[in-house]
C-alpha cells in the first residue's frame, strides 16, 4: 500500500486536479491512500475569514467568503463542465454553514474557531478531486479524516492520540479497500474526543500521510512537489542547486528542523520508527526518480546543504541587576518568551546577556518588549537572515558570508550557522 500526499500547488486549478488523476493511474494496481490538502492559496483566505470573524468586520467576511466560493466553483465549471451541479450541490451547503457563524451569538475560543473553519479548505478540495477522479475512471473512495484521526484539544497544534487513531484507521478505514483503489482524505486536520475538528499547525498534511502510513504499515510514502526532489538549497535564494538523491531519516530531521521547508518536521518520526521510505518527487515529471529518505546515512555528506530565513530579529536581554545568566535567569526569560508565544530559531548566551532569534513577522514586538523591560534591558537588530549550511566547508562559508556583516556564529562538526546582514 502506497501512501500519496498532494500539496495546495498541486490542486490550485483545474489542470493541477487533471495531473493528479494522471499520476495516480501510473499506479494502477496498487492500493493507494491519497492525502490532498486545501486548493492553491485557500488556506491563507480562511485564515482571514476567521480574522474578519473575530474582529466583527461582516462586509470583510462576507467578501472574503464569497471569493473563496467563486473560486472553487470556477475551478468545479472548468473541470466539470456541464456536469459541475452534483459537485456544487455538495459544496454549497458548507458555505452556506459558514457564511451564517457570523450570526452566531457566541464564539468560542480564537483557536477553536480557526480550527472548525480553516479546516473546511481541505474539506472542499477533497471533495472536488474525488468526484474528478470517479467520473475519470479511477475507483476512489472519499474519507472524513475528521472521523479517523483522533487529538488531544489544542485547536491548532494538536497532538496526536496514535493508539485511538491507529484503531480507527485500521477499522474504520482500512477495509474499505477491498471495495476501492483509492482512498481520497484531508490532510492537516483531526477531532477531539467530544468530535470537534483540529488542526495540525501550519503544513500539517505532511504528516498527516506519515500518520496514515504508520498506522496502515505502508510500503512507502510519496509528497509530490513543484521541484524535482529535495535540493540542496532553496531555488528562490540559491542558484545552481543540486538534488539529493538519498538521504537518511536523521539527515531529513535535521534540515526540517532548521528550516528547510520540503518537509514538515513531524513527518519523518513515525515514518523512522517502521522504516517506511519516503520519497520526495515533482508532479510537473512524476516518472523522475526524486529524492528517498530512508535510514541508510552514508550519502548525507556528499553534498552540503543551504536553508535560508530571512526577516530575522535578533533580541539580547541583560538583567538590569548585572546578575549573570544562570538557569534563574534562563528558566525567567523563556517564561517571558512563551508567554509572546514565541519561537526560537537561535539561542546564545555570555555571562550577563541571553540572545535570541525570531521570526520577526511571527511576533508582536511591542508586546514582547513590554514583558522584559522592567527587569531586564533589551537591545535587537532587525532585518537579518539566517543561514545554516550543514556539512559545511570553508568555501561553502565564504560563499554565504561574502559582503555580510556576521552578528552571531555557531559551529559544530556538521553544522554552521550565522546571522548575517548585508553591508550597505
Amino acid at each position: 500500500m502506497k501512501v500519496f500526499k498532494f500539496g495546495g500547488a498541486s490542486v490550485k486549478d483545474a489542470s493541477a486536479v487533471r495531473n493528479v488523476s494522471k499520476i495516480i493511474q501510473l499506479y494502477k494496481g496498487e492500493k493507494i491512500i491519497v492525502v490532498i490538502s486545501a486548493m492553491g492559496k485557500t488556506t491563507n483566505a480562511l485564515e482571514e475569514v476567521v480574522q474578519f470573524l473575530w474582529t466583527k468586520n461582516k462586509a470583510a467576511f462576507d467578501a472574503k467568503i464569497e471569493e473563496v466560493e467563486n473560486y472553487h466553483f470556477q475551478l468545479i465549471d472548468e473541470l466539470f463542465g456541464e456536469n459541475s451541479n452534483p459537485i456544487k450541490t455538495i459544496l454549497t451547503p458548507i458555505f452556506e454553514n459558514l457564511k451564517n457563524k457570523f450570526s452566531e451569538e457566541e464564539k468560542n475560543s480564537f483557536d477553536f474557531e480557526y480550527a472548525q473553519i480553516v479546516s473546511l479548505g481541505e474539506i472542499i478540495s477533497t471533495q472536488i478531486v474525488n468526484s474528478f477522479l470517479k467520473i475519470d475512471g479511477l475507483n476512489s473512495n472519499w474519507v472524513d479524516a475528521r472521523k479517523l484521526i483522533r487529538t488531544n484539544h489544542n485547536y491548532r497544534e494538536a497532538e496526536i492520540d496514535w493508539n485511538k487513531t491507529e484503531m480507527l484507521i485500521r477499522e474504520g478505514f482500512l477495509p474499505n479497500f477491498d471495495q476501492f483503489d483509492c482512498q481520497i482524505t484531508q490532510g492537516f486536520i483531526g477531532h477531539t474526543s467530544d468530535n470537534f475538528t483540529t488542526t495540525l499547525g501550519r503544513e500539517g498534511s505532511d504528516f498527516t500521510a506519515g500518520i496514515f502510513a504508520y498506522c496502515v504499515h505502508a510500503d512507502d510514502v510519496t509528497i509530490w512537489k513543484d521541484v524535482p526532489g529535495m535540493l540542496n538549497a532553496d531555488p528562490k535564494f540559491f542558484q545552481n542547486t543540486i538534488k539529493l538523491d538519498r538521504i537518511s531519516f536523521r539527515e531529513a530531521i535535521e534540515l526540517s528542523y532548521y528550516g528547510a521547508s520540503v518537509i514538515h518536521p513531524k513527518t519523518i518520526k513515525p515514518l523512522q520508527n517502521k522504516e517506511i521510505p519516503l520519497y520526495v518527487k515533482s508532479f510537473i515529471n512524476p516518472e523522475a526518480e526524486g529524492t528517498v529518505i530512508q535510514s541508510e546515512s552514508e550519502f548525507d555528506n556528499l553534498v552540503p546543504s543551504f536553508i535560508f530565513k530571512h526577516n530575522q530579529i535578533l533580541i539580547s536581554f541583560t538583567p538590569r541587576d548585572f546578575s549573570f545568566i544562570a538557569e534563574e535567569n534562563l528558566s525567567d526569560i523563556f517564561m517571558r518568551l512563551s508567554k509572546a508565544n514565541a519561537k526560537i530559531n537561535l539561542m546564545q548566551n555570555s555571562a550577563l546577556s541571553f540572545s535570541v532569534l525570531l521570526d520577526e513577522d511571527k511576533i508582536d514586538l511591542q508586546q514582547l518588549l513590554g514583558l522584559f523591560e522592567n527587569h531586564y534591558s533589551v537591545k535587537f537588530n532587525e532585518n537579518l537572515e539566517l543561514v545554516t549550511i550543514r556539512h559545511y566547508d570553508q568555501k561553502t562559508v565564504d560563499l554565504v558570508t561574502k559582503n555580510k556583516e556576521i552578528f552571531l556564529e555557531q559551529k559544530t562538526k556538521e553544522t554552521a550557522r550565522f546571522v548575517l546582514k548585508p553591508i550597505s
